[in-house]
């Protein structure tokens, strides 16, 4: 006969290792997507979602492009391919989401970033976004964001009361750099969101550092996607099928655990919570005396004419080298003479731009500045303050993957994941 207090101890065990580990219902995940802009990495991403749609309850699939062409017409387009490619699919998985309700959540958000006040007006994504988070659930709202934050910035702006519904992973860096005044009005304003800012972490898994693994993603496209459906021949239009993906370690990390535990070792990265989001204020140009930490909000005010230019009207630009092109950003008149300007550097460098302008006073000011490599770096007076959820990528330099600060968070899981994916692109062939 068994020993009964050797049943219950084992019973008691198991139920601590379930409370330590729980398993989470589907999540409920808003993607908000710049696909079909510069950047085809979210084509990329959009594939991986399609295929892992039986684990995820879908609200809303929303274009947000804070910069480039990105419309909603390229998710459905992707859509297309995937409801191609669905019979193959479902001989293996019965659970995959249909193309007809995916095609019902798909909704146009703003295209272009906000002016200086961080929103502008509504759109259908921003009203989408309110009338996801405000659907009774036991579950938040998953936003998780590949583009620019303009959308969720207008529907916090006209539903504030959304704030404790959402809980937001949001892939940065570059996409800071085009929503400067948008993620600023949400640190500003919302300082007590669940949200997951991640900077760099993420650069991690297309890295070319195989020192935690020995995957060549030149060669994934050849050995485990060429040949599979119609998704796979649509995959090699984006850079040339070698694996990019930035932003589907906010999948990873929906996949893989509990998304509330945000420290936990997880395939979309671990991170750790931050007190306070860098800003620096200059009231002239800056030069290579300042500095400033990666992906912080420098916030330039300049003296000019008081003039009757409407309040947040664009009338100057800044202007950035970007390898061989200029990047322009806009600057806005506030009133009273004063002219500003938002800008995110997205990685350590030493920074040079000038400005370009009708307003005499402005034209041809040159400046620069010397951005340093962690983040969030010291803490200064004009800082924004943020609540005991806002959490970014761990900064300890055994975690830095080169350059990239907590890039082994997510590179030491990308054999996993690929490996992971390729059984289901078997499922094509």
């Amino acid at each position: 006969m068994r020993n009964p207090i050797l049943i219950a101890l084992f019973c008691l065990t198991q139920s601590l290792i379930s409370a330590q580990n729980p398993t989470p219902s589907k999540p409920r995940i808003l993607i908000s997507t710049d696909i079909g802009g510069t950047d085809p990495d979210d084509n990329q991403s959009m594939t991986h979602l399609l295929m892992y749609s039986d684990l995820f309850h879908f609200e809303g699939l929303v274009s947000s492009p804070s910069y480039g062409e990105g419309n909603k017409e390229e998710i459905l387009r992707m859509i297309d391919l995937y409801e191609k490619d669905l019979p193959k699919l479902r001989k293996h998985n019965k659970n995959l989401e249909k193309p007809n309700y995916l095609r019902s959540i798909t909704k146009q958000g703003r295209k272009g970033n906000a002016p200086y006040l961080g929103y502008t007006t509504a759109t259908e994504g921003s009203d989408w976004i309110i009338k996801c988070a405000k659907k009774k659930s036991t579950q938040p709202l998953w936003i998780l964001g590949w583009g620019g934050l303009e959308d969720v910035a207008q529907a916090l702006h006209d539903a504030p009361e959304i704030q404790n519904k959402i809980k937001i992973y949001w892939i940065g860096g570059p996409n800071k750099k085009w929503s400067a005044n948008s993620y600023a009005y949400i640190a500003e304003n919302f300082p007590n969101l669940f949200f997951i800012e991640v900077n760099s972490s993420y650069y991690g898994f297309f890295s070319d550092n195989t020192e935690l693994d020995s995957v060549n993603s030149s060669n994934y496209y050849d050995s485990v996607i060429k040949g599979a459906g119609h998704l796979g021949p649509d995959f090699k239009n984006y850079y040339n099928g070698e694996i990019k993906m930035g932003d589907s370690p906010s999948l990873f990390y929906m996949m893989d655990g509990n998304p509330e535990n945000t420290e936990r070792e997880s395939w979309g990265g671990s991170f750790e919570k931050i007190s306070y989001s860098p800003r620096m204020i200059y009231n002239q140009v800056t030069t290579l005396k300042d500095t400033v930490s990666f992906c912080s909000i420098i916030e330039i005010h300049l003296k000019g004419p008081k003039t009757a230019i409407a309040s947040d009207s664009i009338c100057f630009w800044m202007e950035v080298p970007y390898g061989k092109t200029v990047q322009k950003w806009p600057g806005y008149y506030l009133g009273n003479g004063d002219y500003a300007i938002r800008y995110i550097p997205k990685k350590a460098e030493n920074l040079h731009y000038n400005f370009t302008s009708e307003i005499a006073e402005i034209n041809g000011l040159k400046g620069s500045i010397v951005v340093t490599n962690l983040w969030p770096g010291k803490k200064h007076n004009a800082d924004y303050p943020l609540g005991n959820n806002w959490y970014s990528d761990k900064s300890d330099p055994d975690l830095y993957d080169g350059k990239i600060q907590g890039g082994k968070t997510v590179l030491k899981w990308r054999k996993a994941i690929l490996d992971d994916w390729a059984k289901r692109w078997k499922w094509l062939k």
